[in-house]
């Protein structure tokens, strides 16, 4: 959803299905896709339909509910890709690295247990895996 003359934002055409992706998890609000230039060997971007929320401090403050919901929904991912344990990141604002402002939460782990990926750990106050 945008605003009157407000252009559809890179997640929202994603959303619509005009650019593609590969799609891991939906519900009628949010939408979960593998992010293009992964910084992990698990790397899914969760965002809303709406493109109504810039960032996070939005989100919380006007409908806690789709925030509840879009943790959630990363929540299960990690349940099927990393045996739940993940980092859920959420970029806000230019200086924090945030590029596109439509609320994104960007989930970050290692495969679960039998995959073919290393069993490297995201060490406590790294940003990124190495």
């Amino acid at each position: 959803m945008t605003s009157p003359g407000q252009e559809p934002s890179l997640f929202s055409r994603i959303a619509a299905r005009e650019i593609p992706a590969t799609i891991v998890a939906e519900t009628d609000r949010i939408i979960a896709f593998e992010d293009i230039a992964p910084q992990a060997p698990v790397h899914v971007v969760i965002t809303t339909r709406t493109q109504q929320y810039r960032n996070v401090v939005e989100l919380a403050a006007e409908d806690p509910g789709l925030l509840a919901e879009l943790v959630a929904v990363a929540a299960g991912i990690a349940a099927e890709r990393s045996n739940g344990q993940f980092r859920l990141v959420f970029n806000t604002g230019q200086a924090a690295g945030q590029t596109v402002f439509h609320v994104h939460a960007h989930l970050l782990a290692q495969p679960g247990p039998g995959s073919p990926v290393g069993d490297d750990s995201l060490g406590e106050g790294s940003l990124a895996f190495r």
